[in-house]
């Protein structure tokens, strides 16, 4: 009898711990790594979020900017930190191009190895062209892409990345040839269609509406299927005479496989909440994005989604990784 009295006792200290350590989550500072430089969408979104989760929660969240190889070298390290909720990845569209581009290549498995925590927000992507390229809309766009196959000339942020990809897609529903000029980086694509020297550019509102603003480019659509309230000036794709195409970059928050359960949902659950708050929502629609905040099941399946999506576009225009 006193021996079960004993082992009675040893089973419930035992689940009175575990249950004392998952309440003490998190005990040291979390480490969430965002695998491009600072500045851009990726490491907005993910500050904006964390800022206020801490704020919050009162946890310790410590961002990381850990740029390189496409934003493989930063996924790398969060796909192999130890599964114990201290870890966390932001990622964006470029995570699902990859499962395709490099297929069997990558260090890590882009599904497999992580586990989703929330997708963050949408943020469509718009079409400019540079001021003395003759067609004034989309419809006019395409009519002159049709009349002069090969000649004209677009940008993109690099190999692979949303804007590079909403483009070819757009070239296989007009039905048009257009040349594919990959930069490192937004920021000397623009530059060199402010000066003439490719017609096109597609990427996020925050990083051209300035100079659309400012004189220096046109805007011809946005890659949504109603005009942003930070844009309002902007038609959508199908407004502007062009196919009626959906196309964004978005933000996905990502844990190492394995991570326990209950910390995926706690965290899902934390940036749901910030996310629905009106000033963090303010913020995300001046910057073009659309708030999302979703559970992992839902977060899972718009990634899964995305995967095919960018594997049929990817495979279509035959489009090989940067070497």
């Amino acid at each position: 009898m006193l021996r079960l009295i004993k082992v009675t006792a040893l089973v419930a200290a035992l689940a009175w711990s575990a249950g004392a350590a998952a309440q003490a989550y998190p005990s040291k500072p979390i480490r969430w790594i965002v695998p491009y430089p600072p500045g851009g969408i990726t490491d907005n979104v993910t500050r904006i979020v964390a800022q206020k989760v801490q704020e919050n929660t009162g946890w310790n969240i410590v961002v990381e900017n850990k740029p390189g190889a496409n934003s493989i070298l930063g996924a790398d390290l969060a796909a192999k930190a130890a599964p114990d909720g201290y870890t966390f990845l932001t990622v964006i569209a470029a995570h699902a191009a990859n499962a395709t581009l490099y297929a069997g290549k990558l260090p890590y498995d882009p599904v497999k190895s992580f586990a989703p925590v929330s997708l963050a927000g949408i943020a469509p992507l718009i079409m400019t062209a540079n001021n003395n390229f003759p067609p004034k809309d989309v419809k006019e766009l395409i009519a002159y892409a049709k009349a002069n196959p090969g000649k004209i000339s677009f940008g993109s942020s690099g190999i692979g990345a949303a804007a590079h990809l909403t483009t070819e897609l757009f070239k296989q529903t007009a039905g048009i040839d257009m040349v594919h000029i990959p930069y490192k980086g937004t920021a000397p694509a623009l530059q060199d269609e402010m000066g003439g020297n490719i017609q096109i550019l597609v990427d996020t509102p925050s990083s051209l509406m300035p100079q659309v603003r400012g004189g220096k480019i046109k805007a011809l659509a946005m890659f949504s299927n109603k005009r942003l309230s930070s844009a309002p000036e902007v038609p959508t794709m199908a407004e502007a005479g062009g196919p009626p195409l959906e196309s964004s970059t978005w933000v996905m928050f990502l844990a190492p496989a394995g991570t326990s359960r209950d910390i995926v949902n706690r965290l899902s659950g934390e940036v749901a909440k910030v996310i629905a708050a009106n000033d963090i929502k303010s913020r995300f629609e001046s910057l073009g994005i659309i708030p999302v905040g979703n559970n992992p099941e839902q977060a899972a399946k718009f990634l899964a989604d995305e995967i095919t999506k960018w594997s049929k576009v990817i495979n279509t225009a035959g489009v090989k990784p940067e070497v």
